[in-house]
């Protein structure tokens, strides 16, 4: 995540300069596990999968997620921290082990959601999964829609774009809605021209939507976040952090600088979050059906409110 950081232009001053103003982020995924990383900013687990009371995570998706969103880096001396280290965390499992989940798990989820915003000042919804094939379009329709009225409560929901480009028209189900912040990959040219980078296939715009996807995007590759297998040994932590790729690490990143930027300034609603995120975004000179409006862009972001 230090290397996201500055991609993203998040700088430590940024995220030293909050408010005290509590802003929590829900996540829907494979679940948490107990991370250092995470203190006691857990404030609300729910499994939607089994049924099982307290929090877990038996995928390991949802715990690196969760450190890419708010992670406070106290295992790596702050390097590998989140975007927005303060916020609280408020997390739905709708997906096994093996990452898979339903349409009613998903539903499920997100009508948790909807009952929750206001007990734990929920701000921001990060969803970085797909759910859904060709034959399920009016039951997608119905969470899209619900994707929609959590948005009208003024949440900022944040969807990942998906793993399945670089065709057009691959944007994920649950991002395809016009009035989220989609979210694709973009490495910015930080590894060259190698042949796995998430840019390579992160979900594509265009095909017969009818509307710009994805808005922004991130970095996706190789994100260095949270591990839930950690171990304390010998007086200290083994294997804290791990490696993953994909949309899923893009979206976090993006759902992190919408919470720092509502700790900051948090009369702002999710509309304004919205615009502000778009329009100073870096043009990364690629097609918009890969870059949208172009990468995140923090300091900047914040940057015009302060003017």
């Amino acid at each position: 995540m230090y290397r996201v950081r500055r991609q993203v232009a998040c700088t430590d001053l940024i995220q030293q300069n909050i408010r005290t103003e509590k802003v929590s982020v829900a996540i829907l995924d494979t679940g948490i596990g107990m991370h250092p990383d995470f203190g006691d900013r857990v404030l609300a687990f729910a499994d939607f999968v089994d049924g099982r009371y307290g929090s877990y995570d038996d995928s390991g998706h949802g715990t690196h997620v969760a450190g890419c969103v708010g992670g406070n880096g106290r295992v790596s001396g702050g390097m590998y921290r989140g975007i927005a280290p303060a916020c609280g965390l408020c997390v739905g499992k709708v997906l096994d082990y093996n990452g898979e989940g339903s349409i009613d798990n998903m539903r499920r989820g997100l009508l948790w959601v909807i009952e929750n915003r206001l007990k734990y000042r929920i701000r921001v919804l990060n969803i970085s999964l797909g759910i859904g094939t060709s034959g399920d379009q009016e039951r997608m329709h119905e969470l899209t829609e619900l994707l929609d009225e959590i948005w009208d409560q003024g949440v900022v929901v944040v969807c990942a774009a998906g793993n399945n480009g670089p065709r057009e028209g691959t944007i994920s189900p649950l991002g395809t809605s016009r009035k989220i912040i989609t979210v694709g990959c973009h490495e910015g040219g930080y590894f060259g021209a190698r042949n796995d980078l998430c840019e390579n296939y992160s979900g594509r715009g265009g095909g017969d939507m009818l509307w710009r996807k994805p808005d922004v995007v991130a970095p996706g590759t190789d994100i260095i976040s949270c591990n839930v297998h950690w171990l304390w040994k010998a007086g200290g932590y083994h294997n804290a952090y791990t490696r993953k790729s994909g949309t899923s690490m893009a979206t976090p990143v993006v759902s992190g600088a919408a919470a720092l930027y509502l700790q900051k300034y948090p009369y702002m609603n999710n509309e304004q979050v919205k615009r502000q995120m778009i329009y100073s975004a870096r043009d990364m000179g690629d097609a918009w059906n890969k870059q949208g409006w172009g990468m995140l862009n923090v300091e900047e972001m914040c940057r015009t409110v302060d003017k």
